[in-house]
């Protein structure tokens, strides 16, 4: 059985109420056109103008059309009502040329909202049968005055909506900039995610597998060794990319909840890696193990009231540290280095410094390390200074300023 598409109740019963108002309002003009003749033109004009609020409804669904009976009311009352017995012509027709206000607001709505071409030919026809009916029922003087007020009144409306079209179009800009900036900054947080998680594990598995290959067959103890801190090394940075695929999928926090705890089970089940938490200072003991295992000891100093830090800072000062450790794996040719963290009353230092082989430590010239750093901190407001010692090696200095501290009112009992 086919299904036919069918229009929605609520639309079907808006457009049924929109054009049940553009039938009220030519009625409203008959009667207006018909009516008494002790009325003046005035009196007529301004009912031709409320009445054109009952064609708001066909404006906002079709709006050359709801112009066109706009236009055709406001003539039909300009040229059919009958003149006042206690008024001259000339000024029975002045009343009823106010009438066209409403058409000229119609204008100014189509000018700001529809397209170029359909903004020209209302305003071409709006002006054709203005002039024309204003030039045909003038007289005497008044001919030049009110021609110039209604050259006026239509300029007017067109450069209210030429200027709520622009300022429309230029918000228009600002947001979909603004997508922009927002999608190129996910890009680039995702990337230094990547780099930073990634480039770390890789480099302690390639030195991993390396030193295994030359024992494997002298020292089999110590191949084996090599092999599970490989093993560890890849489950930690598995879990790290898992997490991280997955955050990228989760349509609200609740979904990534309810995913991650399913992923957890069925990696728990299929001997995975488990999601896990995302890294902080806390973990930078199991960080030097782990670096320790690659052939560089790291002394770890940590300064200052141990604290609780924002998410956002504590996984930057962890994603230096981390970063720091991979280039002097890969680049000091050191056997040590040390890492000190500061926990201050105003900001967070965190600094690594080796005895290596000095500027080529970063590895800048060919890598996204020392770049990642400079961004992270940046977004935190923060102060990175990298260079080599004077007295050889290298240094990466990081301070994070810290948000002042809440106070939690303490119950007194």
């Amino acid at each position: 059985m086919d299904a036919t598409p069918t229009t929605p109740l609520p639309a079907r019963r808006s457009k049924v109420m929109a054009w049940a108002g553009g039938v009220l309002y030519l009625c409203m003009v008959v009667l207006l056109v018909g009516g008494a003749n002790q009325a003046s033109g005035t009196i007529h004009a301004v009912g031709a103008v409320l009445a054109v609020s009952l064609l708001v409804g066909v404006l906002r669904r079709t709006p050359l059309p709801a112009l066109a009976m706009a236009l055709f009311g406001s003539t039909a009352v300009v040229v059919g009502t009958p003149s006042s017995p206690y008024e001259s012509l000339a000024v029975s027709y002045q009343g009823r040329f106010l009438s066209y206000l409403a058409v000229d607001l119609f204008l100014g709505v189509i000018v700001a909202t529809c397209t170029r071409r359909a903004s020209i030919v209302a305003v071409a026809i709006t002006f054709a049968v203005q002039l024309s009916v204003v030039g045909a029922f003038s007289h005497g003087d008044n001919l030049t005055v009110n021609v110039v007020i209604a050259l006026l009144a239509m300029a007017a409306s067109c450069a209210v909506g030429l200027l709520s079209r622009e300022r429309r179009e230029h918000a228009v800009a600002l947001r979909s900039q603004e997508v922009a900036e927002a999608v190129t900054a996910e890009r680039l947080r995702i990337a230094r995610e990547l780099h930073d998680m990634v480039a770390h594990s890789i480099g302690i598995i390639a030195i991993q597998a390396g030193a295994g290959s030359r024992v494997i067959q002298t020292q089999p103890a110590a191949a084996r060794e090599a092999l599970r801190a490989i093993e560890a090394t890849s489950r930690e940075t598995l879990s790290g990319l898992r997490r991280t695929l997955v955050a990228l999928r989760q349509a609200d926090r609740a979904d990534q909840a309810a995913r991650a705890d399913q992923a957890d089970q069925g990696a728990v089940a299929s001997g995975q890696a488990p999601l896990a938490p995302s890294p902080g200072l806390a973990d930078i003991d199991r960080l030097a193990a782990a670096t320790a295992a690659a052939g560089v000891r790291v002394d770890v100093c940590r300064s200052g009231e141990q604290r609780p830090l924002p998410a956002d800072i504590d996984l930057s000062a962890y994603r230096i540290v981390q970063e720091s450790l991979t280039n002097v794996v890969r680049h000091a040719g050191t056997g040590r280095c040390r890492v000190a963290i500061d926990y201050g009353d105003e900001e967070l230092s965190v600094e690594v410094v080796d005895d290596g082989r000095g500027a080529t430590g970063t590895g800048s010239a060919h890598g996204f390390g020392l770049v990642g750093m400079r961004e992270r901190v940046g977004l935190l407001h923060g102060h990175l200074s990298a260079g080599p010692r004077p007295e050889g090696g290298f240094r990466v200095t990081a301070r994070l300023p810290l948000p002042e501290p809440v106070g939690v009112p303490v119950e007194v009992r």
